[in-house]
């Protein structure tokens, strides 16, 4: 394009003064034109310095695919692999302005393995474009993103048919890929999806119509870009996720990070979260000087008038809409580690600015991209997308993607690497009980415990029936209490006969079993016992659901390893017996897998131990020793 055709330059007071910023992101399949598409975008619409247009056309000589002209694909290929292969494989971000808007544009790979990189790209983005070639139509990269575009709450698509020029500025080709796509995409939900016949390597509908399409009556790109409604969070509820406190000096607190939806002032009453109490906001302060207001993505220390006791991960939120708040959640994820997915899996699960332990307990069912179906599943692969049940050690606040992308959007975290294991979209809570939040108490576990003097902790004693989980159970109980610890003792067979009568011995009420124990255990932690459970607890994903209840290392799973064998011969309750009878079913190591653990922190082969010296062990472990 040349000089004069460029569309005129603004300032940002300009910009925000009328439609404000854009963030939006290109994606489609290998090939499709997404760089040499944005490219042409930044220099048609803001020009390219004098610098920038030789180094351009250099590159163009080196690395180039379009002969002997400028490729603009050269202006986001920054990677040296990108450059040789002609290929995009991570996500480019660039910022361009016209008189009317700024833009913020994401360019993401194609290819199916770098399904993460477009997750990434699409997390902050108001508006996808999603290419395809004019010759080649939709293909399953093309589905595919366009699940993901809708997954990731991205209300507002443009179908760029891109090498236009390359079917002769077909319109029957271009209506035909339109209407399939119109097809595909009903059950998606978008707000808004416009398609446009283009070229990005000539500039046809980029940034100005083009006579070579008289057929096509719509906005060039560039406008279309320009029109679109942006900026969601603001009218969403007041969220702030703290970041940090505040505290230069002796005389000011406060409470610095970002407003990540709605609005404050000051003078409003806000609620954290976490504690359930309120404050009233005295000062919003900023580098610059103290505001009156902040709205959606500014940057804030906020100061109260009462006294407030908060920390990072707490959330702020206005009283009058608060977030749900919930253990147990239903999600969606896109798996990004290169290992599957397994139920049971320990994680860090970070939202906003908190971070808790969380285990992916149940794989609902995984994503069809080509269908947009959902089909059973047990396991989730690398770029996958699932339905997940997942339990956090602690309530997590947040708010459904569907409602908040700000506060409903997280990630999953490999303990053990700090790796980014899965992007993943909060659905809704799983907890019955709604409308449920924190009531503050004056008097905390951490008081509790330190009145007792004493470390509290969970230790979980599994293992087949007539393994000796109760023997051993009864024998660390007794020792611990003779050495003046507080504890309590759970019996598998003893909450049957009371809280968990009702239940019998089926996989669902065996989970459940296991999940009110859980809970229990965790009361009785949160009072500053040491609480010891003697339960089969069969399955690995329950174990782990009850492990994710508390904090890290306060609780110890001691698999108590005794072949079935001998269970059989001890059968202490004759379980066995009667199972050998058909008197009795269900029976776990018989009628029931039993999975043992995986990575115990404990392991007691009873074959080798007595109850008192496999009680030595727990012991040990109990008060820390470092042998143990």
């Amino acid at each position: 394009m040349s000089p004069d055709t460029r569309l005129p330059l603004a300032t940002d007071d300009e910009r925000h003064a009328r439609h404000g910023e854009l963030r939006f992101l290109t994606c489609g399949s290998v090939d499709d034109g997404k760089s040499t598409l944005i490219g042409r975008l930044i220099a048609d619409s803001a020009g390219l310095l004098e610098d920038q247009a030789k180094a351009l056309q250099e590159d163009s000589r080196r690395f180039g695919t379009c002969d002997d002209s400028v490729d603009f694909a050269l202006l986001l290929d920054g990677l040296e692999a990108e450059r040789e292969q002609g290929i995009t494989i991570d996500v480019a971000y660039r910022f361009f302005a016209t008189a009317r808007r700024a833009f913020v544009v994401a360019d993401t790979p194609g290819h199916q393995q770098y399904t993460r990189n477009m997750v990434t790209g699409a997390s902050n983005a108001e508006l996808a474009v999603l290419l395809v070639d004019a010759r080649k139509g939709l293909v399953q990269q093309t589905r595919r993103h366009a699940a993901i575009v809708s997954l990731m709450g991205i209300r507002h698509v443009v179908l760029a048919v891109n090498k236009i020029d390359l079917v002769d500025f077909s319109e029957a080709c271009f209506r035909e890929i339109e209407r399939a796509f119109a097809a595909f995409a009903a059950p998606l939900g978008f707000e808004s999806l416009v398609a446009i016949p283009l070229s990005a390597r000539h500039g046809d509908n980029v940034a100005v119509r083009s006579d070579r399409t008289p057929w096509y009556r719509g906005p060039a790109l560039l406008r279309h870009l320009e029109t679109v409604p942006a900026g969601a969070e603001a009218a969403a509820p007041f969220r702030f996720p703290v970041q940090w406190v505040n505290r230069p000096d002796g005389d000011f607190r406060g409470f610095a990070g970002t407003v990540a939806s709605g609005a404050v002032r000051v003078g409003d009453r806000v609620v954290a979260e976490g504690s359930g109490r309120t404050a009233e906001v005295a000062r919003i302060v900023t580098f610059d000087g103290d505001l009156p207001a902040a709205v959606a993505g500014r940057a804030v220390t906020l100061v109260f008038e009462d006294a407030i006791d908060l920390g990072r991960g707490d959330l702020l939120a206005d009283p009058r809409n608060r977030p749900v708040v919930a253990r147990r959640l239903a999600a969606d994820l896109v798996w990004m580690a290169e290992a599957p997915a397994l139920p049971g899996a320990r994680h860090l699960l970070k939202i906003g600015t908190a971070t808790v332990a969380a285990t992916v307990t149940r794989i609902v069912d995984a994503l069809d991209v080509d269908s947009l179906r959902r089909v059973p599943g047990r396991t989730l692969d690398p770029n996958g997308i699932a339905r997940v049940e997942i339990e956090t050690a602690a309530p997590v606040a947040f708010d459904p993607y569907a409602d908040n992308r700000a506060t409903g959007a997280f990630i999953l975290i490999d303990p053990a690497t700090g790796d980014t294991a899965a992007a993943g979209m909060a659905a809704a809570s799983l907890d019955r009980a709604t409308n449920v939040h924190h009531q503050p108490e004056d008097v905390t576990p951490a008081i509790r415990e330190r009145a007792k003097g004493q470390r509290a902790m969970v230790v979980w004693l599994t293992g087949l029936p007539g393994s000796g989980k109760s023997t051993i159970a009864n024998a660390v109980e007794r020792r611990l209490v003779a050495l003046g610890r507080q504890t309590m003792l759970l019996d598998g067979d003893n909450l049957r006969q009371g809280l968990n009568a009702d239940l019998g011995f089926d996989k669902a009420s065996r989970s459940e079993n296991v999940r009110r124990v859980g809970e229990v255990a965790k009361l009785m932690t949160d009072a500053g016992l040491i609480v010891l459970v003697a339960l089969v607890s069969p399955f690995r994903v329950d174990r782990a659901g009850a492990r994710a209840l508390l904090p890290e290392g306060r609780f110890l799973e001691v698999f108590v390893d005794t072949p079935v064998e001998i269970c059989r011969l001890r059968d202490p309750k004759g379980l066995y017996a009667k199972a050998a009878r058909g008197k009795v079913a269900d029976v776990t190591g018989r009628d029931q897998p039993y999975e043992p653990p995986q990575s115990p922190d404990l392991v007691l082969p009873t074959l080798d131990l007595d109850p008192e010296q496999a009680a030595d062990l727990v012991i040990a472990k109990v008060l820390g020793k470092p042998d143990a």
